[in-house]
Order: structure tokens, then C-alpha cells, then sequence
């Protein structure tokens, strides 16, 4: 497993949608030649100083049709394989809830997995994960299509989610995965969580998260941050995907103040160098 030296600095994961219909615009299926478009952006995203790659080939925004298995490997299998033959000096994560997927990714080359469903979706990742002995990201995910509301200029968002108790029920379910993970094998240091930001939550709901990620911060695993042009920013500042920058920094440096190891975001360069600014005040 490549490992990360946590609680050093934020590490930055750059997204490479190898999808046609990613909420944020930036999916790179049907962009011509995929390879080369794939291998550029990387390119771009490891100078700007990403340190993690992240791939995946099923859109996961609100509303998005699930793909299958055989075309999700179609898609993102050769951008791993060419990704890998670069020799990068970056993790290679794979974004599937898909075991099959997951173990053709690792072979090809990828080091971590990503799993949006915290293991709930496929038992079998996280015997995966513990024979490869790869990085596993457990993500919280409550997302239900019937709860799902779509609008054409700011996107889709959850609407009438219904917890008991927010972060302590989101902190439950997070630890349910890590013992999924655990009976499978994974040890500890592999695991890291997500508290899943825009799955399956209102708007209202990811504020609180980010005020409160402290308190995610306290299960004793490195945090993953995912707000990048979410539509809890697009709806607190009435702004489409390609206008949520200055939000999505916002709240990336807010994650930083609360705890967050890992930034999963699109735009790499800027949120590099406010990641390396609030470093330099808070660490």
C-alpha cells in the first residue's frame, strides 16, 4: 500500500470523471481522443501538485444512471493502465463500489480504492482491499433517487432527508463500515473516511457536516473532504457547477481547520496553493 505521512499537510486528490455526464461538466468520455485527454489532464493536475489521481467511470450526481460493470472497466481500465505506465509520482485511486472493477483497476495499477458505499453495496471489496493490501476510502451514502430533486441551472440535490441525529448518525454508519472492512481483513491503517458530502443529504445537512467535521475527526482515521462544486455551494450562492470556486475554496479551507487529511476537488492548481496557505497557518 503507498501510504501518505497524515497530520504533515493536506494532501490534494485531483478527479478524472471518465464519464459523459458528470454533474460538474468536466467528464472526459466523449471528449475525442480519451487517452490523450485523460493523460493531459493528469499531467496538468501533477504539476499543479495533486497528489492523488482519482478515476472513475460511473457519475454518482444525483439522478445519474448506473453503468455496467463491463463498461465501467471499458472506461476506466486503459486511462489506469496508461496512468500507471507514466510512473507517476502519485497514488492512482479507483472511485467503485464494484469488486470486479476494483480488482482489474488494482491490477492495472491503481493503489486505492474509493468506495463511494462503504462496502454496503458489495461485501466482497473489502476482501479486495485486504489481499492487495490497498488504501480503502469508506464513504457515508444515504442517497435515494425518490429524494433526489433536479433543477436545470443549479443541478440536482436531496431534499426531506431524514436523520435522527445527524453526525452521530452519520458517525454509526461510518464505523459499521469500518467494521465491514475490519471483518474482511482491512487493517486499520488502511481505511480512511469520508462523511459523504451531497450523498443523500440537504443542503442544509453538508453545512453542518463541514461546521462539525471535527467531530468526525475524533473516530481515529484520516478524513477525505469531497465539496468541490457540490450543489450545496450552487444553492447557497445560487451558482451553476462551472461558478462555484470561490465556495468550493471556502469550504475546502474550513475542512482544513476541522480536520480534513484528503481534498478530492476539480480544480487542482487553486485549491493547491490555499491548501498550502492555511497549512502554513494552522500546522
Amino acid at each position: 500500500m503507498k501510504f501518505l505521512s497524515f497530520g504533515s499537510r493536506t494532501y490534494i486528490m485531483g478527479i478524472l470523471n471518465i464519464t459523459p455526464d458528470s454533474f460538474s461538466g468536466d467528464g472526459l468520455l466523449n471528449t475525442g481522443d480519451l487517452l490523450q485527454t485523460a493523460r493531459r489532464q493528469a499531467l496538468e493536475f501533477v504539476s499543479a501538485g495533486a497528489d492523488i489521481l482519482d478515476i472513475g467511470g460511473e457519475s454518482t450526481r444525483p439522478g445519474a444512471q448506473p453503468v455496467s460493470m463491463d463498461e465501467e472497466m471499458s472506461r476506466v481500465l486503459p486511462v489506469i493502465e496508461m496512468l500507471a505506465g507514466l510512473e507517476l509520482d502519485v497514488i492512482l485511486s479507483v472511485d467503485t463500489y464494484k469488486s470486479e472493477v476494483a480488482e482489474a483497476a488494482l491490477r492495472a495499477g491503481a493503489h486505492w480504492i474509493n468506495d463511494v458505499w462503504g462496502l454496503r453495496a458489495d461485501p466482497r471489496m473489502a476482501e479486495v482491499a485486504a489481499r492487495f493490501k490497498t488504501g480503502l476510502i469508506l464513504m457515508h451514502n444515504r442517497s435515494k433517487p425518490s429524494n433526489a430533486q433536479l433543477q436545470e441551472r443549479l443541478g440536482g440535490r436531496y431534499v426531506g432527508m431524514e436523520y435522527d441525529n445527524l453526525i452521530e448518525d452519520i458517525r454509526r454508519e461510518l464505523m459499521e463500515s469500518v467494521h465491514l472492512a475490519r471483518q474482511g481483513g482491512v487493517a486499520d491503517e488502511q481505511i480512511i473516511l469520508d462523511p459523504g458530502i451531497g450523498f443523500g443529504k440537504t443542503v442544509e445537512q453538508n453545512l453542518e457536516i463541514l461546521r462539525r467535521l471535527d467531530e468526525f475527526k475524533q473516530l481515529g482515521f484520516p478524513l477525505l473532504l469531497g465539496v468541490s462544486r457540490k450543489s450545496f455551494i450552487g444553492y447557497t450562492l445560487n451558482l451553476p457547477p462551472d461558478q462555484r470556486l470561490e465556495g468550493t475554496l471556502a469550504a475546502c479551507v474550513i475542512g482544513i481547520q476541522r480536520g480534513a487529511d484528503i481534498l478530492r476537488v476539480h480544480d487542482v492548481q487553486p485549491i493547491v496553493r490555499a491548501a498550502r496557505m492555511a497549512d502554513a497557518i494552522l500546522r
